[in-house]
């Protein structure tokens, strides 16, 4: 069976997952995730990819970007994966993949869910259990977006700068939403249409994106196959 092509339309945010090898760790030393973040900002550069959120953990990476190009993730991804590949082998004496198959994706619609999916993003550390609060892990874009920590790979979403006007009350705004912890419903949510590859959206959103894509972008229900 073919595999189900990726849904992306370009200016449309996107949450990527990728997973390390049957869930083998990725990143080994601090100097793996400086190098992966260095790759990162001149792959995302090259393929047309603006990065809003990130998080580094173990043995799977998040990202939230804008392609600016239908083919941008593609590019983005294949890029990044064998230039970081080719560094762990190279430093770490091994051989062999370091990813697992494709990457997983979905597109996410802005107005309801961006912000829930870059909170979602930057507390993975803390549903781990790796630290209390999400300015604790070093690995993410938490302080970037929530602090105004100095960053030459993060581009903020016009979202999140629609927060506040001045930058002190808009990182204090966005501190804000870390003081309730995302729903368990949410973020099995956010899981079932990144792993699905499917739209992460209400019912408008998903007609939209079902619309300009010219193919089904939800789950199918039983019965009869939709057809375009």
């Amino acid at each position: 069976m073919a595999r189900r092509a990726r849904l992306v339309i370009p200016g449309v945010p996107l949450h990527i997952i990728q997973r390390g090898h049957n869930r083998h760790a990725c990143f080994m030393a601090d100097r793996d995730y400086r190098v992966y973040l260095s790759m990162l900002r001149t792959c995302a550069a090259d393929a047309g990819c603006a990065v809003h959120a990130y998080v580094l953990m173990t043995n799977h990476v998040h990202l939230l970007i804008t392609p600016c190009n239908s083919d941008s993730p593609g590019k983005l991804m294949k890029a990044l994966g064998q230039r970081y590949v080719q560094y762990i082998n190279r430093h770490h004496l091994r051989t062999g993949t370091l990813w697992e198959g494709r990457f997983r994706s979905c597109i996410v619609d802005e107005e309801r869910y961006y912000l829930t999916c870059q909170r979602y993003i930057e507390l993975n550390p803390v549903r781990a259990r790796m630290v209390e609060h999400p300015r604790l892990y070093p690995w993410s874009s938490y302080r970037v977006n929530a602090e105004g920590v100095a960053s030459s790979l993060v581009i903020p979403h016009p979202l999140h700068l629609r927060l506040a006007q001045r930058d002190v009350d808009r990182f204090g705004a966005y501190r804000a939403l870390f003081q309730e912890a995302l729903s368990s419903e949410t973020v099995e949510l956010l899981r079932r249409a990144t792993n699905g590859n499917y739209a992460l959206g209400d019912a408008a959103f998903v007609k939209q994106a079902a619309d300009v894509l010219a193919r089904h972008v939800e789950p199918l229900r039983a019965g009869r196959p939709r057809t375009w």
